[in-house]
């Protein structure tokens, strides 16, 4: 791909028209645009922890979690990434790196996701948790 700067407006032109250089400039163009909204507005994420007795806060830098096991879940926070708790259920994950945000964010999610019965757990703000009804009395 070729990278041009015109009048402050860059340009991304491919080489031919092959099928692998179709899917390299739409991709070379996008990771250059998330760079640049990265830079000037930056990544957020937000996570909201559900469940009784489950609560998160910040320790330093370290993301101290109770998720209901036998002990704390710390996770540290990573170069390039900042992570705010405004309350007791609620995480904000902010960086420049969207790919970087979002896989620290998964991270997070990872250790107690959320589980369709009551919902416990932890879920993106705007995720939907599809709930199923439990179990039912014995029927005779």
């Amino acid at each position: 791909m070729a990278i041009a700067i015109e009048e402050n407006v860059l340009h991304v032109t491919r080489p031919n028209d092959t099928k692998e250089n179709r899917a390299l400039h739409g991709l070379t163009r996008t990771l250059i645009h998330n760079m640049v909204v990265g830079v000037t507005e930056g990544y957020k994420k937000e996570l909201d922890v559900n469940g009784v007795g489950y609560r998160v806060a910040k320790e330093g830098n370290k993301l101290v979690m109770n998720l209901g096991f036998s002990h704390q879940v710390i996770m540290e926070e990573v170069p390039g990434i900042t992570i705010e708790v405004p309350g007791p259920n609620k995480i904000i994950i902010n960086g420049c790196d969207k790919q970087q945000v979002g896989q620290f964010a998964a991270e997070v999610r990872e250790k107690r996701p959320p589980e369709p019965y009551k919902g416990k757990g932890i879920k993106y703000t705007d995720e939907v948790i599809r709930r199923k009804a439990g179990k039912t009395g014995a029927k005779k």
